[in-house]
């Protein structure tokens, strides 16, 4: 038996396993657009545990899983005995017995990491406080799809140090292009937090403009992230200054893209005419969710499949 692999960090992939997600994401969505039904998980099961709500995850899992052909189950932790102390482990090994894969969407990293240590099934991680390996696989391939190869590129973040910064930052590791980070002081990136082994694809930037510049990929987050809303009034005003806006795409190269993995506070971290306008991706970004979820999903659940 081949040893189950999991989906816990952008990290836990080669850059030859991306390279096949993203060409079977390509393939699957354009099967999509087709009406052409793609039931590889005809009769397969996946568990959507979520202690942080959600939309666009649940939403690309549920979705996702269906036109797979398989179901996907809801669990909240709040109607669940996970929710009444029951611990990880045993939580794991009950709910992987009854289902073919698990994503998990809480806070500590840890969580998911305990559960995937005693599940008999792939784990994936759909969101937590340290990482967001699935949303930045999707906005990786979203640049592929406009823009090609991202080897060798420059992807602006600019605001909070959090779980988006901290993927980026593993990908660009691991695909080879670089990120320029600018945070407010005291929200500067941790590269240990991040899990980096080096630091080569990173630069940081005191000032949101200069690390815009020449940038082939701009993109932010909200500024106070699930979890932290006791912060919220102190990080608006700390982060006034790093609100992505029109001169700050201005200096990106002309043919720069902004990305942002929603829900957006127009105004805050990015402005209206920067989420509206010609070089936003956001909505092509939002639905690549499902299709580079459905590609992780087949990969996760039955391995390679020649197209």
């Amino acid at each position: 038996m081949n040893a189950i692999k999991h989906y816990l960090q952008f990290k836990d992939f080669t850059r030859d396993e991306y390279a096949y997600l993203f060409e079977r994401t390509r393939w699957i969505k354009e099967k999509f657009k087709r009406y052409e039904p793609h039931h590889p998980l005809f009769d397969r099961t996946l568990v959507m545990i979520f202690e942080k709500a959600s939309t666009r995850t649940r939403l690309s899992f549920e979705a996702g899983m269906h036109q797979l052909g398989g179901s996907a189950i809801y669990l909240n932790t709040r109607d669940s005995q996970l929710g009444r102390g029951e611990p990880v482990e045993d939580a794991a090994q009950v709910i992987s017995r009854m289902s073919d894969a698990v994503m998990i969407r809480t806070f500590e990293q840890s969580v998911i990491e305990r559960f995937a240590e005693n599940s008999r099934v792939p784990v994936i991680n759909g969101l937590t406080n340290e990482y967001h390996p699935c949303q930045i696989m999707a906005d990786i391939y979203t640049f592929i799809e406009h823009r090609g190869d991202i080897k060798g590129k420059t992807v602006a973040w600019i605001g909070d140090s959090n779980n988006m910064c901290n993927t980026w930052l593993q990908a660009a590791e691991l695909l080879d292009f670089n990120v320029h980070v600018s945070t407010p002081p005291g929200y500067e990136i941790e590269p240990e937090r991040a899990g980096l082994y080096g630091t080569n694809h990173f630069e940081q930037f005191a000032d949101p403009m200069d690390a815009c510049k020449g940038a082939d990929l701009v993109t932010t987050d909200v500024w106070t992230s699930m979890g932290f809303e006791a912060e919220n009034e102190e990080r608006m005003k700390a982060f006034a200054d790093w609100c992505v806006d029109e001169d700050m795409m201005q200096v990106a190269a002309p043919d720069a893209v902004f990305m942002h993995c929603l829900p957006a506070h127009r105004g805050e971290e990015v402005t209206a005419g920067v989420i509206d306008g010609a070089q936003s991706v956001v909505w092509d970004e939002a639905e690549n969710r499902l299709h580079a979820q459905k590609a992780l999903l087949e990969y996760l659940v039955i391995g390679r499949v020649d197209s």
